[in-house]
């Protein structure tokens, strides 16, 4: 008999690709996923898995090479963000339609934050790439998302792990992934924490980065970085949440991948990170079926 499963995905930028293994070995030992929610690269996941187009996702993802990931960006001088976003959705459109989430053969919900109210918004119904593009707007990344009246920002600024979105039955088993562990950590240079794109493709990037790095603190010997700076404070602001929401919620199974095994923007690693996925699902189950 399949041991049915609330399968909860976590935000992580290119890391969250893990998602895809973690189902992926799930379904290989006999677990039936019977309700999903995510936020930001997990509401993404999520939805692919929901309407059953998660292979085909896979299969793309692992075709994109470093250049593809950069074609992929749509830059704009917007004072809210660099990247509006609509180049990626459109993208994925013509390989998966829109649908109505509350059309979904299973329970789905993604989770984004409503930046000028500071209150979490859970997408239950409605279009799929609203509640995608909503929920993977990273804060001066990607340009909020104007739904009714709301700019909506990527959901883990306040709920990296939303365990409190997803639909629970009776007996399920509560799997929860956080691919944004503080497990081994290391210094990353702030020019790897951006795109690690070949060099002719990332001048552009780079002259950008050290243009705006330079703002803040004036002082050379003390200069941190505006990028390092924000991209640090907000990776501590969402380590700490999840922490708090894992110590509250207690899955029965957490699957773990370290916030420095890959980079935010790696997604050109997409084989290597959805291996990682499996690996660290079958170490997890071994470790509950103990």
């Amino acid at each position: 008999m399949k041991k049915n499963v609330a399968l909860v995905l976590g935000s992580g930028g290119a890391r969250g690709l893990a998602h895809i293994g973690v189902i992926k070995e799930l379904e290989r030992q006999g677990f039936n996923i019977t309700s999903i929610s995510g936020t930001s690269i997990g509401a993404l996941v999520g939805g692919m898995y929901a309407t059953d187009n998660l292979e085909m996702f896979e299969d793309w993802m692992c075709s994109l090479s470093k250049f593809d990931v950069f074609n992929l960006i749509d830059f704009t001088l917007s004072s809210n963000g660099l990247i509006k976003g609509n180049k990626i959705l459109r993208e994925m459109k013509k390989r998966v339609p829109d649908k109505k989430i509350e059309d979904f053969p299973i329970p789905y919900s993604a989770v984004a934050t409503d930046i000028v109210n500071g209150k979490e918004v859970c997408f239950r119904s409605g279009s799929l790439y609203d509640a995608i593009r909503a929920s993977i707007s990273i804060p001066t990344v990607f340009t909020p998302f104007n739904n009714r009246g709301m700019k909506l920002v990527d959901g883990g600024v306040l709920n990296p792990i939303p365990i409190n979105c997803v639909k629970r039955h009776d007996n399920d088993i509560l799997i929860v992934v956080n691919v944004g562990s503080d497990k081994e950590e290391k210094n990353l240079s702030d020019k790897d924490a951006i795109f690690d794109l070949d060099k002719k493709h990332n001048k552009y990037l780079i002259k950008i980065h050290d243009a705006i790095k330079n703002v803040i603190p004036k002082n050379k010997k003390d200069k941190l970085g505006y990028y390092n700076l924000l991209t640090k404070t907000t990776s501590l602001m969402i380590q700490r949440v999840s922490q708090l929401t894992l110590e509250k919620y207690k899955p029965d199974v957490l699957i773990e991948i370290s916030i420095d095994a890959f980079g935010t923007y790696e997604f050109y690693k997409s084989e290597e990170i959805i291996e990682r996925g499996v690996c660290e699902t079958q170490k997890s189950i071994l470790k509950y079926l103990k």
